[in-house]
C-alpha cells in the first residue's frame, strides 16, 4: 500500500512549522511502520523505503567435524636376545620388529603393549629360536618377570628350549613369537674363527685408534682384544668377523679405569684379506662407559639381509644396540634409550 500527500501552499511561518511537524511525525510513523511501500511522496520530495538489514549474524561455516589423531598401535613381531644352560634359557626383550627398524618396547605411548607381553608370556607359549642366522629350534615360556640389571622397563622370560642336534652348542640366541613369524628351518653351521681374522681384527683395530685420537693400548692391541666372533652373513660374500677392544675396563657391567675406553670393529672377508666394515669408538672419560659386543645376527626384519645385535655395557647397566646395512655401509640403527654411564 503506498501513501500520496498533495502540495499545500504555506500561508504563514507558524502554519508552515505546524505543518512539518506534522508530516515529520506521520514520515516517522510510516517508516516504522511496515515495509511493503518502494516509494513515498512527501511535499514534492520522493522518499525510497527499504527494507532494514538483517540482523548481524555469526557466518555459517560448513567445517568438518575435527578428529583427534594419535598414535596408531601396529603390532610387529618382537625380538629376544637370550643365553642357554642346557635345556633351559633365560631370554630378554630386546624390542619390535617393525619393516624399517627395530623400536622400543614396551612403548609408553601405548598401555595394551603390557597386556601383549603378558599373552606372549603365559606358561605353554612357544617362541622360534635362531642362532647363526637360522632357525634352530623352538622356546616354551615357563615363567616371565621384570629384568634385573637392564636400563628401562624389560621382561625376562624363562623356559625350556629345544634345539636341532647341529645347533645343540649354540649358547646366544634370539627368539620371535612362533605365531607371528613363518621362517623355515635352515641348515645350521657354526665358524670359528682363524689366525687370519685375528690378525685382521688386530689390524683394523691398529687403524682406528689412531684415528680416534685414542692413547695406544700399554701392552698392544693383542692384549687389549677381549672378544672375538666369526660368523658368515647371508648374502655377504665370505665370512665376517667382530671384535671388541677394551683399554683400562672390563667388558662387563662396572665402573672404568683411568682414561679407559673401547672400541668395537667388524670386518668382511675380501680377496685373501679383510677390510674394515663398521667400528665404534667410546671413550669412558667423556662420555660414560658404553662397551659394545657381538651378539648374534638374524635377518629379522626380513629383508633378505642380515642385522647384527649388540650387547653394550654400562658402569651399572646393560643394553642392546643393532647394526643395519645402509646401502653398502653398516650404521648403528637401534640403541635403546640408555645413557651411558
Amino acid at each position: 500500500m503506498c501513501f500520496s500527500y498533495p502540495r499545500e501552499g504555506m500561508k504563514t511561518r507558524s502554519d508552515a512549522k505546524g505543518l512539518m511537524r506534522k508530516h515529520l511525525l506521520m514520515v516517522a510513523v510510516i517508516l516504522t511502520a511496515g515495509t511493503g511501500c518502494d516509494n513515498v511522496e512527501f511535499g514534492g520530495i520522493q522518499v525510497a523505503l527499504r527494507p532494514p538489514e538483517p540482523a548481524n549474524r555469526p557466518a555459517v561455516v560448513d567445517v568438518a567435524p575435527t578428529e583427534t589423531t594419535g598414535p596408531v598401535n601396529v603390532h610387529e613381531p618382537l625380538l629376544l636376545a637370550g643365553v642357554r644352560d642346557g635345556n633351559r634359557g633365560r631370554f630378554f626383550v630386546v624390542g619390535e620388529v617393525h619393516p624399517d627398524a627395530l623400536r622400543p618396547f614396551p612403548d609408553p605411548r601405548f598401555n595394551d603393549d603390557a597386556e601383549r607381553i603378558a599373552e606372549l608370556t603365559v606358561p605353554g607359549t612357544e617362541w622360534a629360536v635362531f642362532s647363526e642366522g637360522v632357525r634352530v629350534g623352538r622356546l616354551i615360556v615357563e615363567s616371565a618377570r621384570d629384568a634385573i640389571g637392564y636400563c628401562g622397563p624389560r621382561t625376562q622370560i624363562n623356559g625350556i628350549v629345544e634345539l636341532v642336534a647341529t645347533a645343540s652348542e649354540a649358547e646366544r640366541l634370539l627368539a620371535m613369537p612362533a605365531t607371528e613369524i613363518d621362517r623355515p628351518y635352515e641348515e645350521y653351521h657354526q665358524i670359528s674363527h682363524v689366525y687370519d681374522q685375528r690378525v685382521a681384527t688386530l689390524a683394523i683395530a691398529g687403524d682406528a685408534i689412531p684415528r680416534y685420537g685414542a692413547r695406544w693400548p700399554e701392552l698392544g692391541t693383542l692384549d687389549a682384544r677381549d672378544h672375538i666372533q666369526a660368523f658368515q652373513l647371508r648374502n655377504t660374500p665370505g665370512q665376517s668377523i667382530a671384535a671388541t677392544f677394551m683399554i683400562d675396563d672390563e667388558l662387563e657391567v662396572g665402573s672404568p679405569g683411568q682414561g679407559a675406553y673401547s672400541l668395537f670393529v667388524l670386518g668382511h672377508q675380501s680377496g685373501a684379506g679383510y677390510t674394515e666394515a663398521y667400528t665404534w669408538y667410546h671413550d669412558a672419560a667423556t662420555d660414560g662407559k658404553a662397551a659394545a659386543r657381538y651378539f648374534d645376527h638374524f635377518d629379522w626384519d626380513g629383508d633378505g639381509a642380515d642385522e647384527i645385535l649388540l650387547d653394550v655395557f654400562g658402569s651399572d647397566r646393560r643394553w642392546f644396540a643393532a647394526l643395519s646395512r645402509d646401502g653398502d655401509e653398516w650404521v648403528r640403527s637401534y640403541q635403546d634409550s640408555c645413557p651411558s654411564s
